[in-house]
Protein backbone atom coordinates (compact mmCIF):
# COMPACT_ATOMS: atom_id res chain seq x y z
CA UNK A 1 0.00 0.00 0.00
CA UNK A 2 1.13 3.52 -0.62
CA UNK A 3 0.91 6.55 1.62
CA UNK A 4 0.60 8.92 -1.32
CA UNK A 5 -2.25 11.37 -0.68
CA UNK A 6 -3.79 10.71 -4.08
CA UNK A 7 -4.53 7.18 -2.93
CA UNK A 8 -6.08 8.07 0.43
CA UNK A 9 -9.46 6.52 1.12
CA UNK A 10 -12.58 8.65 1.32
CA UNK A 11 -14.02 6.43 4.03
CA UNK A 12 -12.84 3.48 6.05
CA UNK A 13 -14.96 1.04 8.06
CA UNK A 14 -12.67 -0.61 10.56
CA UNK A 15 -12.73 -2.98 13.54
CA UNK A 16 -15.42 -5.02 11.81
CA UNK A 17 -16.26 -8.63 11.18
CA UNK A 18 -16.41 -8.39 7.38
CA UNK A 19 -18.11 -11.19 5.47
CA UNK A 20 -17.22 -10.20 1.92
CA UNK A 21 -19.12 -12.89 -0.02
CA UNK A 22 -15.99 -12.93 -2.21
CA UNK A 23 -14.44 -16.39 -2.45
CA UNK A 24 -10.96 -14.94 -2.94
CA UNK A 25 -11.04 -13.17 0.44
CA UNK A 26 -14.10 -14.32 2.37
CA UNK A 27 -13.31 -12.58 5.68
CA UNK A 28 -11.66 -9.32 6.66
CA UNK A 29 -11.54 -6.66 9.38
CA UNK A 30 -11.82 -3.41 7.44
CA UNK A 31 -12.97 -1.91 4.15
CA UNK A 32 -11.70 1.21 2.41
CA UNK A 33 -13.92 3.15 0.01
CA UNK A 34 -12.66 5.64 -2.57
CA UNK A 35 -14.60 7.30 -5.38
CA UNK A 36 -17.70 5.28 -4.57
CA UNK A 37 -15.87 1.97 -5.04
CA UNK A 38 -14.21 -0.54 -2.75
CA UNK A 39 -10.56 0.45 -2.68
CA UNK A 40 -9.29 -2.34 -0.46
CA UNK A 41 -10.41 -5.05 1.93
CA UNK A 42 -8.08 -6.32 4.63
CA UNK A 43 -6.88 -6.11 8.21
CA UNK A 44 -7.55 -3.20 10.52
CA UNK A 45 -3.88 -2.29 10.54
CA UNK A 46 -3.37 -2.67 6.82
CA UNK A 47 -6.39 -0.58 5.86
CA UNK A 48 -5.41 2.11 8.38
CA UNK A 49 -2.47 2.96 6.12
CA UNK A 50 -4.97 4.30 3.57
CA UNK A 51 -6.35 6.91 5.97
CA UNK A 52 -5.55 10.57 5.43
CA UNK A 53 -6.54 13.76 7.22
CA UNK A 54 -9.81 13.96 5.27
CA UNK A 55 -10.72 10.27 5.51
CA UNK A 56 -13.86 9.49 7.44
CA UNK A 57 -13.22 6.52 9.71
CA UNK A 58 -16.14 4.52 11.11
CA UNK A 59 -15.39 2.14 13.96
CA UNK A 60 -17.70 -0.85 13.59
CA UNK A 61 -17.07 -1.97 17.16
CA UNK A 62 -16.93 -5.63 16.16
CA UNK A 63 -20.20 -5.53 14.23
CA UNK A 64 -20.71 -7.62 11.08
CA UNK A 65 -20.24 -5.83 7.76
CA UNK A 66 -21.68 -7.36 4.60
CA UNK A 67 -22.18 -6.28 1.01
CA UNK A 68 -25.28 -4.11 0.79
CA UNK A 69 -28.40 -6.25 0.65
CA UNK A 70 -29.84 -6.97 -2.79
CA UNK A 71 -33.64 -7.09 -2.65
CA UNK A 72 -34.43 -9.39 -5.56
CA UNK A 73 -38.19 -8.82 -5.71
CA UNK A 74 -40.06 -5.82 -4.35
CA UNK A 75 -42.44 -3.06 -5.45
CA UNK A 76 -40.71 0.19 -4.61
CA UNK A 77 -43.23 2.69 -5.95
CA UNK A 78 -46.26 0.86 -4.62
CA UNK A 79 -44.57 0.30 -1.27
CA UNK A 80 -43.59 3.93 -0.97
CA UNK A 81 -47.12 5.03 -1.79
CA UNK A 82 -48.61 2.63 0.76
CA UNK A 83 -46.55 3.84 3.71
CA UNK A 84 -49.18 6.49 4.45
CA UNK A 85 -52.18 4.17 4.02
CA UNK A 86 -54.03 2.32 6.78
CA UNK A 87 -52.22 -0.86 7.84
CA UNK A 88 -54.38 -3.80 8.90
CA UNK A 89 -51.75 -6.50 9.39
CA UNK A 90 -52.72 -8.87 12.21
CA UNK A 91 -56.13 -7.25 12.71
CA UNK A 92 -59.24 -9.48 12.92
CA UNK A 93 -62.94 -9.06 13.58
CA UNK A 94 -65.59 -6.54 12.52
CA UNK A 95 -65.29 -4.28 15.55
CA UNK A 96 -61.52 -3.92 15.24
CA UNK A 97 -61.91 -3.30 11.52
CA UNK A 98 -64.52 -0.61 12.12
CA UNK A 99 -62.40 1.11 14.77
CA UNK A 100 -59.30 1.13 12.56
CA UNK A 101 -61.14 2.66 9.62
CA UNK A 102 -62.95 5.17 11.82
CA UNK A 103 -59.66 6.57 13.07
CA UNK A 104 -58.16 6.63 9.60
CA UNK A 105 -61.22 8.32 8.11
CA UNK A 106 -61.19 11.00 10.80
CA UNK A 107 -57.52 11.69 10.15
CA UNK A 108 -58.09 11.88 6.38
CA UNK A 109 -61.39 13.76 5.95
CA UNK A 110 -60.69 14.76 2.34
CA UNK A 111 -59.28 11.48 1.03
CA UNK A 112 -61.23 10.40 -2.07
CA UNK A 113 -60.60 6.76 -1.16
CA UNK A 114 -60.03 5.24 2.28
CA UNK A 115 -57.45 2.62 1.31
CA UNK A 116 -56.08 -0.02 3.68
CA UNK A 117 -53.34 -2.61 3.26
CA UNK A 118 -52.62 -5.99 4.81
CA UNK A 119 -56.18 -7.31 5.17
CA UNK A 120 -55.78 -11.05 5.71
CA UNK A 121 -58.11 -13.38 3.85
CA UNK A 122 -59.35 -14.51 7.24
CA UNK A 123 -59.82 -11.00 8.64
CA UNK A 124 -63.48 -11.89 9.23
CA UNK A 125 -64.83 -15.34 10.01
CA UNK A 126 -66.48 -15.45 6.58
CA UNK A 127 -65.70 -14.22 3.05
CA UNK A 128 -65.70 -10.40 3.04
CA UNK A 129 -68.54 -8.69 1.17
CA UNK A 130 -69.38 -5.09 0.37
CA UNK A 131 -72.10 -5.32 3.02
CA UNK A 132 -69.42 -6.03 5.63
CA UNK A 133 -67.52 -2.95 4.52
CA UNK A 134 -70.68 -0.85 4.29
CA UNK A 135 -71.13 -1.63 7.97
CA UNK A 136 -67.68 -0.16 8.57
CA UNK A 137 -68.20 3.02 6.51
CA UNK A 138 -70.98 3.43 3.98
CA UNK A 139 -70.86 7.08 2.92
CA UNK A 140 -67.28 7.20 1.62
CA UNK A 141 -65.44 4.94 -0.85
CA UNK A 142 -63.49 2.37 1.17
CA UNK A 143 -61.32 -0.54 0.11
CA UNK A 144 -58.76 -2.89 1.57
CA UNK A 145 -56.03 -4.91 -0.10
CA UNK A 146 -54.99 -8.46 0.76
CA UNK A 147 -51.34 -8.86 1.81
CA UNK A 148 -50.52 -10.61 -1.46
CA UNK A 149 -51.83 -7.62 -3.47
CA UNK A 150 -53.93 -9.87 -5.66
CA UNK A 151 -57.34 -9.24 -4.07
CA UNK A 152 -59.14 -6.06 -3.03
CA UNK A 153 -62.44 -5.80 -1.16
CA UNK A 154 -64.49 -2.63 -1.66
CA UNK A 155 -67.64 -1.17 -0.17
CA UNK A 156 -70.67 -0.23 -2.25
CA UNK A 157 -69.67 3.43 -2.49
CA UNK A 158 -66.28 2.48 -3.94
CA UNK A 159 -67.80 -0.01 -6.37
CA UNK A 160 -70.31 2.57 -7.57
CA UNK A 161 -67.69 5.28 -7.96
CA UNK A 162 -65.44 2.89 -9.90
CA UNK A 163 -68.25 1.71 -12.16
CA UNK A 164 -67.99 -1.89 -10.98
CA UNK A 165 -71.18 -2.44 -8.96
CA UNK A 166 -72.94 -4.05 -11.91
CA UNK A 167 -69.85 -5.96 -13.01
CA UNK A 168 -67.43 -5.35 -15.85
CA UNK A 169 -65.81 -7.32 -18.65
CA UNK A 170 -62.34 -8.43 -17.59
CA UNK A 171 -59.33 -10.07 -19.23
CA UNK A 172 -58.72 -13.75 -18.53
CA UNK A 173 -57.67 -14.27 -14.91
CA UNK A 174 -59.11 -10.98 -13.63
CA UNK A 175 -62.55 -10.99 -12.04
CA UNK A 176 -65.19 -8.76 -10.49
CA UNK A 177 -66.88 -11.42 -8.34
CA UNK A 178 -70.63 -11.26 -8.78
CA UNK A 179 -73.37 -12.25 -6.33
CA UNK A 180 -76.67 -14.00 -6.85
CA UNK A 181 -78.38 -10.60 -6.76
CA UNK A 182 -76.59 -9.61 -9.97
CA UNK A 183 -74.38 -7.09 -8.21
CA UNK A 184 -70.69 -7.20 -7.35
CA UNK A 185 -69.98 -8.88 -4.01
CA UNK A 186 -67.15 -6.50 -3.25
CA UNK A 187 -64.34 -8.97 -3.98
CA UNK A 188 -62.07 -7.93 -6.85
CA UNK A 189 -59.45 -10.38 -8.07
CA UNK A 190 -56.26 -9.25 -9.81
CA UNK A 191 -55.09 -5.89 -11.13
CA UNK A 192 -57.54 -5.18 -13.92
CA UNK A 193 -60.47 -5.82 -11.61
CA UNK A 194 -59.42 -3.59 -8.73
CA UNK A 195 -57.57 -1.01 -10.81
CA UNK A 196 -60.66 1.23 -11.17
CA UNK A 197 -61.02 1.32 -7.37
CA UNK A 198 -57.38 2.19 -6.80
CA UNK A 199 -57.77 4.92 -9.41
CA UNK A 200 -60.20 6.68 -7.08
CA UNK A 201 -57.20 7.51 -4.88
CA UNK A 202 -55.43 9.34 -7.71
CA UNK A 203 -52.57 6.85 -8.10
CA UNK A 204 -53.75 4.83 -11.08
CA UNK A 205 -50.83 6.05 -13.18
CA UNK A 206 -48.42 4.42 -10.72
CA UNK A 207 -50.12 1.04 -11.24
CA UNK A 208 -50.07 1.09 -15.04
CA UNK A 209 -46.87 -0.87 -15.55
CA UNK A 210 -47.82 -3.89 -13.48
CA UNK A 211 -51.53 -3.65 -14.34
CA UNK A 212 -51.48 -3.17 -18.12
CA UNK A 213 -47.91 -2.71 -19.27
CA UNK A 214 -48.88 0.78 -20.38
CA UNK A 215 -47.66 4.32 -19.78
CA UNK A 216 -49.42 7.42 -18.39
CA UNK A 217 -51.30 9.40 -21.00
CA UNK A 218 -51.06 12.31 -20.77
CA UNK A 219 -47.52 12.23 -19.43
CA UNK A 220 -47.47 13.61 -15.87
CA UNK A 221 -46.28 17.19 -15.51
CA UNK A 222 -43.41 18.32 -13.29
CA UNK A 223 -45.64 18.78 -10.24
CA UNK A 224 -47.09 15.27 -10.52
CA UNK A 225 -43.65 13.77 -11.12
CA UNK A 226 -42.34 15.50 -8.01
CA UNK A 227 -45.24 14.12 -5.95
CA UNK A 228 -44.47 10.65 -7.30
CA UNK A 229 -40.76 11.04 -6.60
CA UNK A 230 -41.57 11.88 -3.00
CA UNK A 231 -43.35 8.51 -2.72
CA UNK A 232 -40.30 6.80 -4.20
CA UNK A 233 -38.03 8.70 -1.82
CA UNK A 234 -40.09 7.47 1.12
CA UNK A 235 -39.76 3.91 -0.14
CA UNK A 236 -36.02 4.29 -0.67
CA UNK A 237 -35.52 5.65 2.85
CA UNK A 238 -37.53 2.75 4.26
CA UNK A 239 -35.36 0.28 2.35
CA UNK A 240 -32.10 1.98 3.32
CA UNK A 241 -33.04 1.63 6.98
CA UNK A 242 -33.07 -2.12 6.38
CA UNK A 243 -29.67 -2.27 4.69
CA UNK A 244 -30.88 -2.47 1.10
CA UNK A 245 -28.64 -0.92 -1.54
CA UNK A 246 -29.88 -2.65 -4.72
CA UNK A 247 -33.32 -3.79 -5.73
CA UNK A 248 -35.15 -5.50 -8.55
CA UNK A 249 -38.37 -3.54 -8.74
CA UNK A 250 -41.12 -5.84 -10.00
CA UNK A 251 -43.58 -3.12 -10.94
CA UNK A 252 -42.98 -0.13 -13.17
CA UNK A 253 -42.53 1.00 -16.76
CA UNK A 254 -40.70 3.71 -18.70
CA UNK A 255 -42.35 6.34 -16.51
CA UNK A 256 -40.86 4.69 -13.41
CA UNK A 257 -37.44 4.65 -15.04
CA UNK A 258 -37.83 8.33 -15.92
CA UNK A 259 -38.64 9.22 -12.31
CA UNK A 260 -35.67 7.23 -11.02
CA UNK A 261 -33.32 8.79 -13.57
CA UNK A 262 -34.48 12.26 -12.59
CA UNK A 263 -33.83 11.38 -8.96
CA UNK A 264 -30.37 10.08 -9.86
CA UNK A 265 -29.58 13.39 -11.60
CA UNK A 266 -30.89 15.27 -8.56
CA UNK A 267 -28.74 13.26 -6.15
CA UNK A 268 -31.82 11.74 -4.48
CA UNK A 269 -31.46 8.11 -5.55
CA UNK A 270 -30.09 6.06 -2.66
CA UNK A 271 -30.21 2.55 -4.16
CA UNK A 272 -29.66 0.81 -7.46
CA UNK A 273 -32.99 -0.04 -9.10
CA UNK A 274 -33.79 -2.40 -11.97
CA UNK A 275 -37.22 -2.01 -13.60
CA UNK A 276 -38.99 -4.43 -15.97
CA UNK A 277 -41.11 -4.13 -19.04
CA UNK A 278 -44.42 -5.88 -18.30
CA UNK A 279 -45.62 -8.13 -21.11
CA UNK A 280 -49.33 -8.92 -20.94
CA UNK A 281 -51.23 -11.75 -22.66
CA UNK A 282 -53.02 -9.38 -25.04
CA UNK A 283 -49.80 -7.87 -26.39
CA UNK A 284 -48.25 -8.51 -29.78
CA UNK A 285 -44.59 -9.50 -29.94
CA UNK A 286 -43.80 -6.15 -31.53
CA UNK A 287 -44.44 -4.57 -28.10
CA UNK A 288 -41.05 -5.97 -27.13
CA UNK A 289 -39.55 -3.09 -29.11
CA UNK A 290 -40.53 -1.00 -26.08
CA UNK A 291 -38.66 -3.38 -23.78
CA UNK A 292 -35.55 -3.12 -25.92
CA UNK A 293 -35.81 0.67 -25.94
CA UNK A 294 -36.06 0.73 -22.14
CA UNK A 295 -32.98 -1.49 -21.88
CA UNK A 296 -31.08 0.77 -24.28
CA UNK A 297 -32.16 4.11 -22.83
CA UNK A 298 -31.70 3.28 -19.14
CA UNK A 299 -28.40 1.56 -18.45
CA UNK A 300 -26.57 3.37 -15.66
CA UNK A 301 -25.08 1.76 -12.57
CA UNK A 302 -28.05 3.15 -10.62
CA UNK A 303 -31.03 2.80 -13.00
CA UNK A 304 -31.49 0.06 -15.55
CA UNK A 305 -34.01 -2.25 -17.20
CA UNK A 306 -33.19 -5.16 -19.50
CA UNK A 307 -35.78 -7.68 -18.38
CA UNK A 308 -39.39 -8.61 -19.11
CA UNK A 309 -41.85 -9.52 -16.35
CA UNK A 310 -44.91 -11.72 -16.85
CA UNK A 311 -47.58 -13.25 -14.63
CA UNK A 312 -48.39 -16.90 -15.24
CA UNK A 313 -50.97 -17.21 -12.45
CA UNK A 314 -52.43 -15.55 -9.37
CA UNK A 315 -52.21 -16.65 -5.74
CA UNK A 316 -53.26 -19.60 -3.63
CA UNK A 317 -55.70 -17.89 -1.26
CA UNK A 318 -58.01 -16.77 -4.07
CA UNK A 319 -57.47 -20.12 -5.85
CA UNK A 320 -56.05 -18.34 -8.89
CA UNK A 321 -52.65 -20.05 -8.65
CA UNK A 322 -52.46 -22.59 -11.49
CA UNK A 323 -52.21 -26.15 -10.20
CA UNK A 324 -51.51 -29.54 -11.77
CA UNK A 325 -54.10 -31.12 -9.46
CA UNK A 326 -57.49 -30.02 -8.18
CA UNK A 327 -57.64 -27.63 -5.25
CA UNK A 328 -58.55 -29.41 -1.99
CA UNK A 329 -62.33 -29.61 -1.69
CA UNK A 330 -62.86 -28.10 -5.17
CA UNK A 331 -63.13 -30.98 -7.64
CA UNK A 332 -62.29 -29.86 -11.17
CA UNK A 333 -60.82 -26.50 -10.16
CA UNK A 334 -57.14 -25.99 -10.92
CA UNK A 335 -57.08 -22.44 -12.40
CA UNK A 336 -55.72 -21.81 -15.86
CA UNK A 337 -52.35 -20.31 -16.80
CA UNK A 338 -52.65 -16.68 -17.85
CA UNK A 339 -50.67 -17.42 -21.01
CA UNK A 340 -51.55 -20.33 -23.29
CA UNK A 341 -48.50 -22.65 -23.17
CA UNK A 342 -47.79 -22.60 -26.92
CA UNK A 343 -48.12 -18.83 -27.04
CA UNK A 344 -45.90 -18.45 -23.98
CA UNK A 345 -43.16 -20.50 -25.61
CA UNK A 346 -43.26 -18.18 -28.63
CA UNK A 347 -43.04 -15.12 -26.37
CA UNK A 348 -40.11 -16.52 -24.36
CA UNK A 349 -38.27 -17.46 -27.53
CA UNK A 350 -38.61 -13.93 -28.90
CA UNK A 351 -37.62 -12.22 -25.64
CA UNK A 352 -34.62 -14.50 -25.34
CA UNK A 353 -33.68 -13.91 -28.98
CA UNK A 354 -33.54 -10.19 -28.24
CA UNK A 355 -31.07 -10.81 -25.42
CA UNK A 356 -33.42 -9.76 -22.65
CA UNK A 357 -33.90 -11.51 -19.31
CA UNK A 358 -37.28 -12.98 -18.33
CA UNK A 359 -38.90 -13.04 -14.88
CA UNK A 360 -42.21 -14.85 -14.43
CA UNK A 361 -44.52 -14.86 -11.41
CA UNK A 362 -45.44 -18.54 -11.00
CA UNK A 363 -46.85 -19.80 -7.70
CA UNK A 364 -48.72 -23.02 -8.49
CA UNK A 365 -46.99 -26.13 -9.80
CA UNK A 366 -48.95 -25.87 -13.05
CA UNK A 367 -47.73 -22.32 -13.63
CA UNK A 368 -44.17 -23.32 -12.73
CA UNK A 369 -44.21 -26.13 -15.31
CA UNK A 370 -45.56 -23.90 -18.09
CA UNK A 371 -42.86 -21.35 -17.28
CA UNK A 372 -40.04 -23.92 -17.35
CA UNK A 373 -41.39 -25.26 -20.64
CA UNK A 374 -41.27 -21.74 -22.07
CA UNK A 375 -37.66 -21.24 -21.01
CA UNK A 376 -36.73 -24.65 -22.36
CA UNK A 377 -38.32 -23.82 -25.72
CA UNK A 378 -36.32 -20.58 -25.86
CA UNK A 379 -33.09 -22.47 -25.16
CA UNK A 380 -33.85 -25.04 -27.86
CA UNK A 381 -34.62 -22.33 -30.41
CA UNK A 382 -31.83 -19.90 -29.59
CA UNK A 383 -29.23 -22.00 -27.85
CA UNK A 384 -28.61 -22.11 -24.13
CA UNK A 385 -26.98 -18.83 -23.10
CA UNK A 386 -26.22 -17.06 -19.83
CA UNK A 387 -29.72 -15.59 -19.75
CA UNK A 388 -30.45 -16.11 -16.03
CA UNK A 389 -34.19 -16.27 -16.62
CA UNK A 390 -36.03 -16.35 -13.32
CA UNK A 391 -39.12 -17.80 -11.72
CA UNK A 392 -40.60 -15.68 -8.96
CA UNK A 393 -42.11 -17.41 -5.89
CA UNK A 394 -42.34 -21.16 -6.78
CA UNK A 395 -44.60 -21.95 -3.84
CA UNK A 396 -45.43 -25.41 -5.17
CA UNK A 397 -43.47 -27.49 -7.69
CA UNK A 398 -43.85 -31.01 -9.03
CA UNK A 399 -40.85 -33.17 -8.17
CA UNK A 400 -40.29 -33.98 -11.84
CA UNK A 401 -39.65 -30.31 -12.51
CA UNK A 402 -37.14 -29.73 -9.69
CA UNK A 403 -33.95 -30.68 -11.63
CA UNK A 404 -35.04 -28.72 -14.70
CA UNK A 405 -34.25 -25.35 -13.09
CA UNK A 406 -30.61 -26.20 -12.51
CA UNK A 407 -30.26 -27.83 -15.93
CA UNK A 408 -31.59 -24.72 -17.67
CA UNK A 409 -29.85 -22.20 -15.39
CA UNK A 410 -33.16 -20.83 -14.09
CA UNK A 411 -32.92 -18.72 -10.94
CA UNK A 412 -35.28 -19.54 -8.08
CA UNK A 413 -36.30 -16.06 -6.87
CA UNK A 414 -38.00 -16.88 -3.57
CA UNK A 415 -39.13 -15.06 -0.44
CA UNK A 416 -38.30 -16.32 3.07
CA UNK A 417 -41.23 -14.41 4.64
CA UNK A 418 -43.83 -16.10 2.41
CA UNK A 419 -44.33 -19.65 3.74
CA UNK A 420 -47.42 -19.62 5.96
CA UNK A 421 -46.65 -19.72 9.65
CA UNK A 422 -43.07 -18.47 9.30
CA UNK A 423 -43.41 -14.70 9.61
CA UNK A 424 -46.56 -12.63 9.18
CA UNK A 425 -48.65 -14.94 6.98
CA UNK A 426 -50.90 -17.23 9.07
CA UNK A 427 -51.14 -20.93 8.33
CA UNK A 428 -54.82 -20.62 7.52
CA UNK A 429 -56.61 -20.33 5.24
CA UNK A 430 -53.64 -20.76 2.86
CA UNK A 431 -52.67 -24.31 3.80
CA UNK A 432 -56.23 -25.67 3.70
CA UNK A 433 -57.05 -23.82 0.49
CA UNK A 434 -53.99 -24.73 -1.51
CA UNK A 435 -52.07 -27.69 -0.11
CA UNK A 436 -53.49 -31.16 0.25
CA UNK A 437 -51.57 -32.86 3.09
CA UNK A 438 -49.68 -35.11 0.68
CA UNK A 439 -48.45 -32.09 -1.34
CA UNK A 440 -47.01 -30.07 1.53
CA UNK A 441 -43.72 -31.89 1.00
CA UNK A 442 -43.51 -30.11 -2.38
CA UNK A 443 -44.07 -26.60 -1.03
CA UNK A 444 -41.38 -23.89 -0.75
CA UNK A 445 -38.51 -26.19 -1.74
CA UNK A 446 -35.60 -23.75 -1.60
CA UNK A 447 -32.90 -26.13 -0.37
CA UNK A 448 -34.08 -28.88 -2.67
CA UNK A 449 -33.93 -26.52 -5.65
CA UNK A 450 -30.46 -25.32 -4.69
CA UNK A 451 -29.24 -28.87 -4.11
CA UNK A 452 -30.37 -29.66 -7.66
CA UNK A 453 -28.33 -26.79 -9.10
CA UNK A 454 -30.74 -23.85 -9.19
CA UNK A 455 -29.25 -20.46 -8.27
CA UNK A 456 -31.23 -18.92 -5.39
CA UNK A 457 -32.02 -15.26 -4.74
CA UNK A 458 -33.90 -14.06 -1.63
CA UNK A 459 -36.34 -11.18 -1.30
CA UNK A 460 -39.39 -9.92 0.59
CA UNK A 461 -41.86 -8.90 -2.16
CA UNK A 462 -42.44 -5.70 -0.14
CA UNK A 463 -45.05 -4.35 0.48
CA UNK A 464 -46.56 -7.85 0.32
CA UNK A 465 -44.45 -8.60 3.40
CA UNK A 466 -42.16 -6.58 5.65
CA UNK A 467 -39.06 -5.45 3.73
CA UNK A 468 -36.82 -6.18 6.74
CA UNK A 469 -33.97 -8.39 5.55
CA UNK A 470 -33.15 -9.34 9.13
CA UNK A 471 -36.69 -10.57 9.74
CA UNK A 472 -36.50 -12.42 6.42
CA UNK A 473 -33.20 -13.95 7.47
CA UNK A 474 -34.76 -15.10 10.73
CA UNK A 475 -37.61 -16.66 8.76
CA UNK A 476 -35.15 -18.43 6.50
CA UNK A 477 -33.20 -19.77 9.48
CA UNK A 478 -36.08 -20.80 11.75
CA UNK A 479 -38.60 -22.31 9.33
CA UNK A 480 -39.66 -25.81 10.33
CA UNK A 481 -41.11 -28.64 8.20
CA UNK A 482 -44.90 -28.65 8.08
CA UNK A 483 -45.12 -32.32 9.01
CA UNK A 484 -43.10 -35.53 9.10
CA UNK A 485 -43.36 -35.95 5.33
CA UNK A 486 -41.60 -32.63 4.69
CA UNK A 487 -37.84 -32.17 4.52
CA UNK A 488 -35.95 -29.34 6.23
CA UNK A 489 -35.80 -26.74 3.45
CA UNK A 490 -33.63 -24.20 5.27
CA UNK A 491 -30.39 -23.02 3.74
CA UNK A 492 -27.47 -22.41 6.10
CA UNK A 493 -26.63 -18.94 7.42
CA UNK A 494 -23.90 -18.21 4.88
CA UNK A 495 -26.01 -19.60 2.05
CA UNK A 496 -28.92 -17.40 3.14
CA UNK A 497 -26.70 -14.32 3.40
CA UNK A 498 -25.34 -15.14 -0.05
CA UNK A 499 -28.89 -15.26 -1.41
CA UNK A 500 -29.48 -11.75 -0.03
CA UNK A 501 -26.19 -10.39 -1.46
CA UNK A 502 -24.02 -12.01 -4.12
CA UNK A 503 -26.75 -14.43 -5.19
CA UNK A 504 -29.23 -11.62 -5.76
CA UNK A 505 -26.61 -9.56 -7.59
CA UNK A 506 -25.78 -12.46 -9.90
CA UNK A 507 -29.48 -13.08 -10.62
CA UNK A 508 -29.80 -9.44 -11.72
CA UNK A 509 -26.62 -9.52 -13.88
CA UNK A 510 -25.00 -7.20 -11.33
CA UNK A 511 -22.14 -9.43 -10.19
CA UNK A 512 -19.61 -7.11 -11.85
CA UNK A 513 -21.02 -4.16 -9.93
CA UNK A 514 -22.20 -5.19 -6.46
CA UNK A 515 -23.07 -8.10 -4.16
CA UNK A 516 -19.50 -8.64 -2.92
CA UNK A 517 -16.95 -6.53 -1.07
CA UNK A 518 -13.97 -6.71 -3.41
CA UNK A 519 -11.65 -4.06 -4.85
CA UNK A 520 -13.20 -2.29 -7.81
CA UNK A 521 -16.80 -3.16 -7.00
CA UNK A 522 -19.31 -0.61 -5.77
CA UNK A 523 -18.96 0.72 -2.25
CA UNK A 524 -22.26 -0.87 -1.19
CA UNK A 525 -22.27 -2.25 2.32
CA UNK A 526 -24.44 -2.86 5.35
CA UNK A 527 -23.37 -3.03 8.98
CA UNK A 528 -25.43 -5.29 11.22
CA UNK A 529 -25.89 -4.16 14.83
CA UNK A 530 -24.16 -7.25 16.17
CA UNK A 531 -22.22 -10.34 15.12
CA UNK A 532 -24.55 -12.12 12.74
CA UNK A 533 -22.81 -15.46 13.26
CA UNK A 534 -23.23 -15.27 17.04
CA UNK A 535 -26.88 -14.16 17.13
CA UNK A 536 -29.41 -16.89 17.85
CA UNK A 537 -31.58 -17.53 14.74
CA UNK A 538 -34.76 -16.61 16.64
CA UNK A 539 -33.23 -13.21 17.53
CA UNK A 540 -32.08 -12.20 14.06
CA UNK A 541 -35.28 -10.31 13.27
CA UNK A 542 -34.85 -8.01 16.25
CA UNK A 543 -31.29 -7.13 15.21
CA UNK A 544 -31.04 -3.63 13.82
CA UNK A 545 -29.10 -2.10 10.96
CA UNK A 546 -26.30 0.18 12.14
CA UNK A 547 -25.18 1.55 8.77
CA UNK A 548 -26.12 1.38 5.10
CA UNK A 549 -23.91 2.67 2.31
CA UNK A 550 -24.58 2.77 -1.45
CA UNK A 551 -21.80 3.80 -3.79
CA UNK A 552 -19.73 5.07 -0.88
CA UNK A 553 -22.56 7.31 0.29
CA UNK A 554 -24.06 6.71 3.74
CA UNK A 555 -27.80 6.31 3.17
CA UNK A 556 -28.72 5.27 6.70
CA UNK A 557 -26.93 5.43 10.04
CA UNK A 558 -28.44 4.03 13.18
CA UNK A 559 -25.61 4.58 15.62
CA UNK A 560 -23.08 7.23 16.82
CA UNK A 561 -21.47 10.07 14.86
Amino acid sequence: MTGDAMFRADLIVTNAKVLTMDAGCPRAEAVAIRGGRVQAVGTTGGIAALAGPDTRVIDAGGRTVLPGFVESHLHLVLGGAELTQLQLGGLHGPENLKAAFAGYAAANPDAPLLMAQGAEYGILDHPVTRADLDAVIADRPLAMMAPDHHTVWANTAALEAAGLLHGAAMPHGHEVVMGEDGLATGELREFEAFGPVLALGGEAHLQLGIATGGEPDPWPDAAQREADKQKIAAGLAHCAAHGITSMVNMDGNRYTLTLLSEMEAEGRLTARVKVPFHFKPHMELSELDRAEAMARDFASDMVCSGFVKMFMDGVIDSRTACMLNDYPGRPGHRAEPLFAPDRFQQICTEIDRRGLQIAVHAIGDGAVRVTIDGYEAAALANGLRDARHRIEHIELIDRADVPRLGALGITASVQPPHPPGVMDFPMEPTMSVGFAPERRRDAYLWKTLKDHGAPVAFASDWPVTDVSVMRGLQSAMTRQPYDARCADERLGLMESLHAYTAGGAWAAHWEGLTGRLAPGLAGDLVMIDGDVEAIAPEDLGATGIALTMCGGRVTYQGFGP
